[in-house]
């Protein structure tokens, strides 16, 4: 079956959640918004391109720090409303310049930073 961005189940302003996980590793790097435009251009270019609510524009992971994210897999979970992307990251994903944005952790109660920034 062809696959149809407007299947997926988007959220009211039209957006769904990606969770960007490294190829290889399994580890997890980011999350961020898709609406199906960006869906589209992820699947056509093989460059993850996300939307930016805070610019209401575009995004395509690495355009302007050169930290690209090339689409490995392309999958879809069981209620169609999030999206998994694989991916080869070049660089940190995350814009404080750590490798994941999942970079606190909390233990017994107290914030714990599990990473420190990539040297640059």
């Amino acid at each position: 079956m062809p696959f149809d961005a407007q299947t997926l189940v988007y959220n009211e302003q039209g957006l769904i959640p990606a969770i960007a996980q490294a190829d290889g590793t399994g580890e997890v790097l980011m999350m961020a918004w898709m609406n199906a435009e960006a869906v589209e251009r992820t699947l056509a270019t093989g460059r993850v391109t996300y939307w930016s609510r805070s610019r209401s524009a575009f995004w395509v992971k690495g355009e302007t720090s050169g930290h690209v994210q090339r689409l490995v897999d392309f999958r879809v979970d069981c209620d169609r409303d999030c999206l998994l992307v694989i991916v080869e990251q070049e660089g940190p994903a995350c814009h404080t310049n750590r490798r994941s944005c999942f970079f606190t952790g909390v233990r017994d109660g107290v914030e714990v930073e599990l990473m420190t920034p990539m040297e640059r």
